[in-house]
């Protein structure tokens, strides 16, 4: 299991290789990645994220142990960065592996939706109007409740 809380931006596809390889007991491995998109109506400048190191890492690694047991993984990886990231770049990256793709996938999908609605990351949008903090929305906290 590897958790990276980092400003660096990260290579995905090597990544992704590096996560896959070497698992002979395993059936399935799946990738998420989280892009910064633009606002509509207010084009972002940039997405600004803040963390409290060692609480941020510890939260994360605590619902990665749960998922490891939860959906019997073989191994799990959680990418998240910080800092000031703009439109289009890469925020964060899930990966979960598993004998079988139901477990792989479900795993991801529970992974995600705890790092949307209650990992501790402060994110605020600025935009040529101002910059704002971004909250939970109703359909993020929703989909919590599936788990």
């Amino acid at each position: 299991m590897r958790i990276s809380v980092q400003e660096a931006p990260f290579d995905l596809g090597a990544e992704t290789a590096a996560f896959a390889s070497g698992h002979r007991d395993i059936g399935a491995v799946v990738t998420f990645t989280g892009i910064v998109r633009d606002l509509p109506d207010d084009p972002m400048e940039a997405m600004e994220i803040e963390h409290y190191p060692g609480m941020t890492e510890k939260a994360i690694v605590a619902m990665a142990e749960q998922a490891k047991e939860r959906f019997s993984l073989g191994d799990v990886l959680v990418i998240h960065r910080h800092g000031r990231l703009l439109p289009g770049d890469m925020i964060m990256m899930v990966g979960t592996a598993a004998r079988h793709r139901t477990n792989a996938f479900e795993a991801a999908t529970f992974l995600m939706d705890y790092l949307k609605s209650r990992a501790p990351f402060w994110k605020r949008e600025v935009s040529a109007s101002g910059a704002t903090w971004v909250a939970a929305t109703e359909e993020d906290e929703v989909a919590l409740t599936r788990w």
